[in-house]
């Protein structure tokens, strides 16, 4: 029984709605089991939370004089899209021009963090990035800080006022990188726990512990690491994984000892259900096993791979070995914030390698799929009831082409295929957090 709380301040909003139960996939054509879809929905919202949704026509009768009731005429409302891997410091550098990764990490990402020593700096580009999550339509991202811990600071608190839900960490790095990026073995173990006592559990915010990846960390570094996790057992953690072949060649240098590029991450007990890692490119049969036995996750960023042209994530062997992945736009590596024009590369991507992604698998790896990767299933990613109500509300006809072609789709794949493929920020009609509307488009 559904009961409507005059203590707290109800909210009913009706439109389209969508969210997912499980992964659909290209051999279910219908997709019943997987979604619940109201196309005249109702959605109430209590506290911040979830407290119905349903088919309009069966929950109206909760509706009460003094509940203010949004209606969103020929709109799609559905979760607020995750993204699994992103870097704050880097959204001044989107689209910085290099041969490859590791010279664009040389001549624009160390030299642009740089910056970050100054708390007020951190603070402005905080602001200006998570206006650009939440005008994209994202409610929750996993973030790469930089190497201050001050930086890092800044940017919970500034998640931390909006009140979303964010995952993020402090980045080590104690070599391989220029000395004023530099930490510690035991300066950024110290720094990551300070931060972790300080940020993981306060209000929506939850901590990662970020070895930016092996090269940059000494053995020392990546022990201590290890140590922190088996300590604080449910915080994350977050590196960067067999991107270029360069990268892998250059790991292998530096850790002889290990069988491939994951297994140095092995070694340090540093693979485990909330451990993603980035890109996943150049792994092999043995390395997504081990990726499948331990539940990680891999972060696939395909406007990022494209563009440094590290390489082609294999989905079909991600999925044939029942590897998690999600969708991520590694900004600023990635050219766009927006989880759409992620779907659309990845698409792409998997074509590439003929293997087809339906649309709503897409939306799934954004949502639901992201939100059961990260431990966070039935608390985001989802309309359930008690689920945190971040969702979006999207615009399917937001540009004259999109809305000749919604116009004409037979359905709801077609029209989400629609919108993948040609849709970006300006499908993002609205953006809330918490029941909160925290983003607007202008119209």
């Amino acid at each position: 029984m559904i009961t409507v709380s005059t203590h707290t301040s109800t909210q009913a909003f009706r439109a389209a709605l969508l969210y997912f139960h499980q992964q659909p996939n290209a051999q279910h054509s219908q997709h019943q089991d997987c979604i619940t879809y109201h196309s005249d929905g109702l959605l109430l919202v209590q506290a911040g939370k979830v407290l119905a949704c349903g088919d309009y026509s069966r929950l109206q009768h909760l509706l009460t004089d003094d509940i203010p009731l949004t209606r969103f005429e020929n709109k799609l409302l559905m979760p607020g899209f995750i993204d699994s891997h992103i870097h704050f410091p880097q959204t001044e550098m989107i689209a910085s021009p290099a041969p490859d990764l590791l010279p664009w990490l040389e001549n624009y990402t160390f030299p642009t963090e740089k910056r970050f020593a100054d708390p007020a700096h951190a603070a402005e580009i905080s602001e200006f990035f998570l206006d650009e999550l939440l005008r994209n339509g994202t409610t929750t991202a996993m973030v790469y800080c930089t190497s201050h811990k001050e930086a890092t600071n800044a940017f919970f608190e500034a998640s931390h006022r909006r009140n979303l839900r964010m995952i993020a960490g402090k980045v080590l790095m104690d070599r391989n990188c220029p000395d004023y990026l530099q930490d510690t073995a035991e300066s950024g173990a110290r720094d990551s726990e300070a931060l972790i006592q300080r940020w993981h559990g306060t209000g929506r915010q939850l901590y990662a512990l970020t070895p930016r990846f092996a090269p940059t960390s000494t053995p020392d570094q990546l022990g201590r690491c290890s140590e922190l996790a088996k300590t604080y057992t449910d915080v994350y953690i977050q590196s960067h994984v067999a991107e270029s072949q360069a990268e892998v060649k250059w790991a292998a240098e530096l850790f002889p000892n290990s069988r491939s590029y994951l297994d140095i991450y092995d070694q340090y007990g540093l693979l485990r259900p909330k451990a993603v890692y980035g890109h996943c490119i150049w792994l092999d049969e043995t390395d997504r096993g081990r990726m499948h036995d331990t539940q990680s996750v891999a972060a696939h960023c395909p406007t990022s791979n494209l563009f440094l042209g590290s390489g082609l994530f294999d989905v079909a062997a991600a999925e044939n070995s029942q590897m998690r992945y999600t969708l991520a736009t590694d900004v600023g590596a990635g050219t766009s914030f927006s989880l759409l024009r992620t779907m659309d590369e990845a698409y792409k991507v998997a074509r590439l390698q003929q293997h087809y992604l339906p649309a709503l698998q897409l939306f799934y790896h954004c949502t639901a799929g992201a939100a059961e990767a990260l431990g966070l299933a039935g608390q985001i990613g989802t309309l359930a009831t008690g689920a945190e109500a971040d969702f979006i509300v999207l615009d399917t006809h937001a540009t004259p082409l999109l809305a000749r072609r919604s116009s004409t789709a037979n359905s709801l794949e077609e029209l989400l295929f629609a919108v993948a493929l040609l849709g970006d920020d300006r499908c993002i009609y609205a953006t809330y957090a918490a029941g909160v509307c925290v983003h607007q488009r202008a119209e």
